[in-house]
């Protein structure tokens, strides 16, 4: 009974220093802020320059360099929503209130990203495609943010790291799976590959814009912020901070650098997807939505274990293990498809693609866990717990690797004089697809491999870290 009563009271005093334990519901709460992103995200990055080129009728050279700009609008507003977020308290919370804030105009800018009204304006796409990423930034920035202030407990944020992959997955596994399939009952006429109706895309995006927005709702209602820079600091936040941090945050560095690796190496992969199976392998909306699916299937498995493989293998011997998965995985990918008699067989097709995803799944799944200690790294060394800035950096790379994979598909598919008329590419146009679906994000792992056996903060340091951190509030009170 005593000890029970210790180990209460113990509880008591460590979540009042910050190491919260959050409940299940929160848990999921928190996720479905991410499962909703992802139906606006994945869609975009896995299908909207397949839009683009096969129904809004633009050319793929053109539409690689409207990525590319896009992102360079992102590089100048990503920061100033950073440290918006960080000097500002709203009412409805200092980060989830941007969930309602910003979700609404970003369910809005989806809808106008797949109407065709303006069929083959470049005008108008460039718009409601800076409109769409502007105000994912003002969504997404806080809602990183909003991960880190809801507790220092490092075991915690692993849990709550899994649950927030594993829902963002169901939402890629609803894109992947499901867009070919809602676009098919839309559009009956489609046959062999993704429909060319506008309306039946028009839809589809209104089915998921929706969605995505009543779960938006629900995060805002289930999390709370309890891990936040005192106000007294937040009047001096500004956006040279951010520069500031990167110099002096050498795991934040380290980070932000793996983040455009992997998030490029992911762009190209997925954007590429739908050739691959329309053109090398001329395969069914069915066939693509089972490959494209297999892209999200393994986190329902791996997801859940992610706390007991990181303490059997420690962090960086997970990175390392599921990096190289995904690398053998595009290697058999490549090998089948370059062989007729294997790429026949669709199944083999699917184990590569089950393989290669298994690695891609954890490894940049787990890879936002490390986005709070990063963020307790630079409070502990200045004194400031700026996690808009932090996130509003991570942000800025990893849209630089979504640029990469926006730009890179485009110029490649220009090089090799791929004709979205053409029901049958050249030979040269089908090695470029398999470029983008296997050796390009290949190469990229291998970078992403070389980079995070950099990262030097292991639990046991970031414990330590935290604990310091609260005994110095502690004292000033």
């Amino acid at each position: 009974m005593e000890s029970q009563l210790t180990m209460n009271v113990n509880n008591t005093e460590a979540q009042s220093k910050g190491f919260y334990k959050l409940g299940w519901m929160q848990r999921i709460g928190f996720g479905s802020g991410d499962l909703a992103q992802n139906l606006i995200y994945q869609t975009i990055s896995m299908y909207l320059l397949f839009f683009y080129t096969n129904v809004y009728g633009l050319d793929p050279g053109v539409a690689a360099i409207m990525f590319l700009i896009v992102r360079i609008v992102d590089v100048i507003w990503d920061p100033l929503v950073g440290t918006f977020v960080d000097k500002h308290d709203p009412k409805l919370g200092k980060y989830r209130a941007y969930l309602v804030l910003g979700g609404i105009p970003l369910t809005g800018f989806a809808l106008l990203c797949f109407w065709n009204g303006f069929s083959g304006s470049l005008l108008y796409a460039y718009i409601t495609y800076v409109g769409l990423s502007m105000c994912y930034t003002l969504v997404n920035v806080p809602y990183g943010a909003l991960n880190a202030s809801l507790t220092r407990d490092t075991d915690e944020i692993t849990i709550l790291t899994s649950v927030r992959m594993f829902m963002a997955n169901v939402g890629g596994l609803a894109v992947g799976m499901g867009i070919p399939i809602i676009l098919k009952i839309f559009d009956p006429s489609e046959t062999s590959d993704l429909s060319s109706s506008d309306s039946a895309w028009f839809i589809t995006m209104s089915i998921y814009g929706i969605i995505g927005l009543a779960l938006l709702f629900f995060c805002f209602s289930q999390c709370r912020e309890r891990v936040v820079m005192d106000k007294k600091e937040t009047e001096n936040v500004k956006v040279s901070d951010l520069w500031l941090e990167f110099v002096r945050n050498k795991p934040l560095r380290i980070l932000a650098f793996f983040f455009i690796t992997a998030f490029a190496m992911m762009a190209i992969g997925n954007s590429a997807g739908a050739y691959y199976i329309n053109y090398n392998l001329h395969g069914t909306a069915e066939e693509l939505s089972i490959f494209m699916g297999l892209g999200s299937i393994p986190a329902f498995i791996f997801m859940p274990m992610i706390p007991s493989i990181k303490r059997m293998v420690g962090k960086k011997g997970m990175f390392y293990i599921f990096l190289v998965t995904a690398i053998v995985g595009m290697g058999l990918l490549y090998l089948i498809s370059m062989v007729d008699a294997l790429k026949e067989h669709m199944w083999l097709v699917y184990v590569a693609q089950f393989v290669k995803s298994t690695g891609v799944i954890v490894a940049t799944g787990y890879m936002w866990a490390l986005v709070p200690e990063v963020i307790s790294y630079g409070e502990y060394t200045h004194g400031r717990r700026i996690s808009g800035i932090v996130n509003a950096l991570t942000g800025i790379f990893y849209k630089a690797g979504m640029a990469l994979g926006g730009v890179v598909p485009g110029l490649v598919l220009a090089f090799v004089d791929f004709n979205a008329s053409d029901n049958v590419q050249s030979p040269l146009a089908e090695q470029g697809i398999l470029w983008l679906v296997s050796v390009i994000p290949a190469i990229l792992l291998v970078v992403a491999i070389f980079i995070i056996s950099k990262y030097d903060l292991d639990d046991d340091r970031i414990d330590t870290i935290n604990k310091e951190i609260e005994n110095r509030h502690k004292s000033d009170n």
